[in-house]
């Protein structure tokens, strides 16, 4: 079986950087080494060498206009024009060499590949903070979404240009891989897994990720973005977080009344919550259940389209 590889010249090599002056020349020539001429460094307004160093090593650099990695990826997206894009953080933790099996499921039909870091052989690169931290998060991620991707948070990806197209990105930080994840399983893309080699941060490039601040954002990313495709998570868990304080007022009362002490406001405040997150959750059932028929009639009309395409 003759194994085809993408051409070089149809892959954007884009490289999200702010303050990577010690990793980002080294990593452009290895890319380039490798044969990949196209490479866009968009640049967070660093304040060292980096866009220098990444514009002698023959990069294209665009210095973005609003802050943070999520605004970096919106606006480097709508800079490119190759049908294939290769992402890669510009921290020097990514090899080169993974760069044609991150590519290679494109060919076969994948829309999206992410590269797992999360291997045993790559488990002394992470703290134990950071290890564990990253798979509760991609625990969380596949209760909320319903599909388990590995490491949701990987800045190693490649994805065709017309699946980047369809996805609507606004987080503004280090949300942005979570909302990549959740978008491409809204809009149905086919993602493939793919382990990789992951090594520590060098000293003279420290992280800019903080894991308890950054952390919370990214949890409640994933629930917020929850709301469209998975909405009896959503507003189930809000519906049972009313009923569950409904239920403890509601013993409180009781517990005061067998002492000959009455709450009447408490008593109608009770009522009131557990009805309240009973039609919360109702809501969220009913909602899971026009999300999957009108993801069954878009799945009919795409089904539709091909068979008319196939005999025309």
């Amino acid at each position: 079986m003759i194994s085809m590889s993408i051409d070089r010249e149809s892959v954007c090599v884009l490289i999200p950087t702010l303050n990577e002056a010690p990793t980002i020349g080294a990593l452009i020539q290895d890319f380039r080494r490798s044969g990949f001429s196209r490479i866009l460094v968009i640049d967070g307004q660093s304040t060292d060498s980096t866009r220098e160093i990444a514009a002698q090593s023959g990069a294209r650099v665009v210095v973005q206009k609003s802050r943070g990695k999520g605004n970096a990826l919106i606006e480097a997206f709508s800079e490119i024009e190759q049908p294939y894009v290769l992402m890669v953080d510009g921290d020097g933790t990514y090899s080169v060499l993974d760069a044609d099996r991150m590519l290679q499921p494109l060919l076969e039909g994948y829309d999206q590949v992410i590269g797992n870091r999360l291997i045993e052989e790559n488990r002394k690169a992470f703290s134990r903070l950071n290890f564990f931290g990253n798979n509760i998060l991609n625990r969380l991620f596949k209760l909320a979404h319903s599909v388990f991707l590995f490491d949701i948070l990987s800045g190693y990806r490649a994805f065709t240009l017309e699946a980047i197209k369809k996805m609507h990105l606004k987080e503004a930080g280090f949300g942005i891989e979570t909302e990549i994840s959740a978008e491409a399983v809204r809009s149905g893309q086919k993602i493939r897994v793919i382990p990789i080699r992951y090594g520590r941060r060098p000293v003279s490039s420290p992280t800019k990720l903080n894991p308890f601040h950054d952390g919370f954002k990214i949890m409640t990313t994933i629930y917020r973005l929850a709301r469209m495709n998975n909405p009896l998570f959503y507003f189930g868990l809000i519906g049972v977080i009313i009923t569950i304080a409904g239920i403890f007022t509601g013993i409180f009362v009781i517990l005061e009344w067998l002492k000959q002490i009455e709450h009447l406001p408490l008593a109608i405040l009770t009522v009131l919550l557990i009805v309240l997150g009973f039609q919360i959750f109702m809501f969220g059932i009913l909602s899971d259940m026009m999300l999957s028929l009108h993801r069954d009639m878009v799945q009919e009309i795409q089904d539709l389209e091909r068979r008319r395409e196939r005999y025309q």
